[in-house]
């Protein structure tokens, strides 16, 4: 049980209703954002009291029938209440550490899948394997140490060695955001796992940015549709943005693909004819 975090998640979670949300009325005006405690609490058919000392990482562990009424008073996505779980140390846990290692299936389909360019990402957004023409549009990950293949330091932190990123203002502010929500969601199933836990704390440290999303505590990240990439050989490049959960490695297959016929397909097929000699880096 993650006594800190949890009263963490639990506040920042009250603190995003309003009253009316949850059938109350709004009242005369309030000094603090959200729901109050003592209402969370009776929404939840708990006391006001061991409600107050969850939030201030106090209490014992919360049954499963006290986290169900507190995930239903607070309005909680199935995601949302899963992470609750996992906090409260009632769920059943991963290995210690996130698996690095990529299904020879799934390193087979990489190079299997046309005019797509594909990548596995771990938990912690490291590339682990990737297909020729995910190197043609973003650059060759081959070249780079794993440190510098992690897409959560490339999106926060600078870097002598890059890969391609996302152009648009607006996609490259939506990707941060989805690292900070897997991220926290990765680090509550893999508490013990040094390589995450350093991962956040470098990031914390190195950007402000990561540091005010951190405080969001979201943990459900919304699906990415398309991204915009730009590449010095051929210019902007718009693709759809699909990706695939391995649950059995916890892992994740990123596919970058375009409708046929759309500029994006066009200049897929292109960055396919030039291969890596058109790459990035």
């Amino acid at each position: 049980m993650d006594r800190h975090e949890l009263g963490a998640f639990l506040r920042s979670r009250r603190e995003r209703l309003r009253p009316e949300d949850v059938g109350l009325p709004s009242g005369p005006r309030r000094r603090t954002p959200g729901l109050r405690r003592e209402e969370a609490a009776v929404l939840a058919h708990i006391s006001t009291e061991y409600y107050v000392r969850l939030e201030q990482g106090r209490a014992p562990k919360p049954s499963g029938e006290v986290l169900a009424g507190i995930a239903d008073a607070l309005r909680l996505t199935d995601t949302e209440s899963d992470h609750l779980h996992l906090l409260a140390g009632t769920a059943s846990t991963r290995a210690r550490t996130h698996r690095r290692d990529v299904r020879p299936s799934i390193l087979a389909l990489l190079e299997r899948l046309p005019q797509t360019a594909a990548f596995v990402m771990s938990a912690s957004f490291e590339v682990l394997a990737w297909n020729n023409l995910a190197v043609a549009l973003m650059g060759d990950f081959a070249q780079l140490s794993s440190e510098d293949r992690n897409l959560a330091r490339q999106a926060f932190l600078e870097s002598g060695a890059t890969v391609s990123t996302p152009v648009d203002a607006a996609d490259a502010a939506e990707f941060r955001h989805h690292v900070v929500m897997g991220l926290r969601a990765a680090l509550a199933r893999y508490p013990s796992d040094t390589s995450m836990t350093n991962l956040v704390d470098e990031l914390h440290r190195g950007s402000p940015d990561f540091a005010r999303l951190w405080k969001r505590h979201d943990v459900q990240p919304a699906a990415m549709l398309t991204k915009t990439f730009h590449h010095p050989a051929i210019g902007d490049v718009t693709v759809d943005c699909d990706t695939l959960t391995l649950t059995d490695r916890d892992q994740h297959l990123v596919l970058y693909s375009a409708p046929q016929g759309s500029p994006g397909a066009e200049a897929l097929a292109l960055l396919n004819v030039l291969g890596s000699d058109a790459g990035v880096m």
